[in-house]
């Protein structure tokens, strides 16, 4: 019989050693859920360069983040570890954060950069800001960095207009917060930021970046972290009133528009069969905006929680020439994307714990996920509870559920806030493969195969948390109104002056 792994390891380590290192563009959504793309059901978004990405990729239907929110959830992406370990818990950080993902993890751009890769990161960053800037991109292994450091509803509304454009921002945002910034690399260059301009701003940032790169001969690494589809909504002009979706779907479209940009640069510079564009999104949809939220399609509940629609998310892999197109049902995590990259460009792992694993045959061959299980940890992990829930297989079970205010709204009473913590002895089984949507817990009376799976289940989770040491919590050391981003650090009275 013909050893497959084997092949394929030879075959990688010739292509790694004659090819140019290749390229890599990382797109990734904001609250986008499950079931908001064409390409994964829904009947009304516009997304035209997604639904291509789709059906010229590969697209994945069992893909998790680490986290059903978003700081934890991106320092997981960047340095292949939970959140957990880097301390990026409980919750998110804010403007005023004292904390940020600490300088001595190793992000995907810092394992890049020795082999003489471009970096760049162009977004919303959410990872911290602290003194002086220290927790910023361009202190995390990116060259350059153009965008808002946090989430964009974390502070005024100011010049945030929606749909038509004379009708300003629905909801509500964080008056006792400064303007919202746009920076690049350390220094503000807009405060408030103008979002109709934004994305148009992001996709020249972007699509600059790879010309220069490729001018240069320079492998790169492209980071999008999208502000669509948070909450509040916003379009450009290319954008707003399009969709038939309203303004979540407008909101999409423009997200969907700089994706079309980033990809059209790629084909212009004829780098397009040396590029891995991955799509996903950070966590599940925020329900409780009802029809100005995502949505999670079949999976139960969303933002906030640790049933699937909270952290089974939309991903979609494209490298034309080396990945064919299809689906595949193979266990997959944003954990994943440090060992992938680190291995396709020949790279060296850090010397730390890893949770991620590499998805290089599933990408190249659609083969089998290294991945054994998926560990749910809820936004405020504690060593006290450990996890709420662990998949293994086709199995989850849930050992703890709990709803959230980012679900509510939602006619299923487990999602709302009011659904409080809730211990299962024995703990809740399901068959994600029967039973996608977590309705009908299974019954292990009598049945040795299933009593048999929770045992494994129980021994996994036990292995995983003995091997578990929480870092140090940065959300938990406080806030210092005097580290908010201010273009004019010496006016007076603040917050208000912070305007340039």
């Amino acid at each position: 019989m013909v050893d497959t792994s084997l092949l394929f390891s030879i075959f990688l380590t010739a292509w790694t050693c004659s090819a140019s290192p290749p390229n890599f563009v990382l797109l990734f959504a904001d609250d986008l859920g499950f079931g908001d793309l064409g390409s994964y059901g829904h009947p009304s978004s516009l997304t035209p360069n997604l639904d291509r990405l789709a059906a010229g990729g590969l697209r994945f239907t069992d893909f998790y983040c680490s986290s059903p929110v978003c700081s934890p959830s991106r320092a997981s992406l960047l340095t292949g570890r939970y959140q957990t370990r880097s301390g990026i818990y409980p919750g998110v950080l804010y403007p005023s954060s004292i904390g940020g993902l600490p300088l001595s993890e190793t992000t995907i751009a810092e394992m890049l950069k020795p082999l003489g890769y471009a970096t760049a990161a162009v977004g919303k960053w959410h990872l911290g800001f602290g003194s002086k800037g220290m927790y910023l991109p361009t202190n995390q292994g990116f060259d350059q960095y153009l965008g808002i450091p946090y989430s964009h509803d974390m502070g005024p509304c100011h010049n945030l207009t929606c749909f038509p454009p004379d009708i300003k921002c629905f909801g509500m945002c964080d008056f006792s917060s400064v303007a919202i910034p746009l920076m690049y690399n350390k220094v503000i260059i807009q405060q408030p930021v103008n979002f109709l301009d934004l994305e148009r701003d992001y996709s020249d940032f972007a699509t600059n970046f790879i010309t220069t790169s490729t001018k240069k001969k320079q492998p790169f690494f492209l980071y999008y972290p999208s502000h669509h589809t948070h909450y509040p909504l916003y379009a450009g002009p290319d954008a707003a009133g399009i969709s038939l979706r309203g303004p979540f779907g407008d909101a999409l479209l423009d997200l969907d528009n700089t994706i079309g940009k980033i990809m059209t640069t790629l084909e212009k510079t004829g780098v397009i069969n040396n590029t891995l564009v991955l799509f996903t999104s950070d966590n599940g949809p925020e329900l409780m905006r009802m029809s100005r939220g995502g949505n999670a399609g079949l999976l139960k509940c969303g933002k906030g929680t640790t049933y699937e629609g909270g952290m089974r998310v939309p991903a979609i892999a494209f490298w034309p020439g080396t990945i064919s197109p299809g689906v595949t049902h193979e266990l997959a995590s944003t954990l994943d994307v440090l060992p992938t990259f680190t291995r396709l460009a020949g790279a060296k792992l850090p010397k730390v714990i890893l949770d991620g694993v590499d998805m290089t045959e599933i990408l190249v061959n659609q083969g089998k996920s290294q991945r054994e299980a998926m560990m749910f940890y809820p936004t405020d992990p504690s060593e006290k509870y450990g996890l709420f829930a662990l998949r293994l297989g086709k199995y989850k079970a849930h050992f703890y559920t709990r709803g959230a205010t980012h679900s509510g709204t939602t006619p299923d009473r487990d999602c709302s806030v009011f659904a409080g913590l809730k211990a299962h002895d024995p703990p809740l089984v399901f068959d994600l493969e029967a039973d996608p949507s977590e309705h009908y817990p299974l019954s292990l009376e009598g049945k040795p195969d299933l009593q048999g799976v929770l045992e494994r289940i129980k021994k996994v989770k036990k292995q995983f948390e003995s091997s578990m040491v929480f870092g140090e919590s940065q959300t938990s050391k406080g806030r210092d109104p005097s580290l908010e981003p201010c273009c004019n650090p010496d006016c007076s009275p603040k917050p208000d002056c912070c305007l340039c």
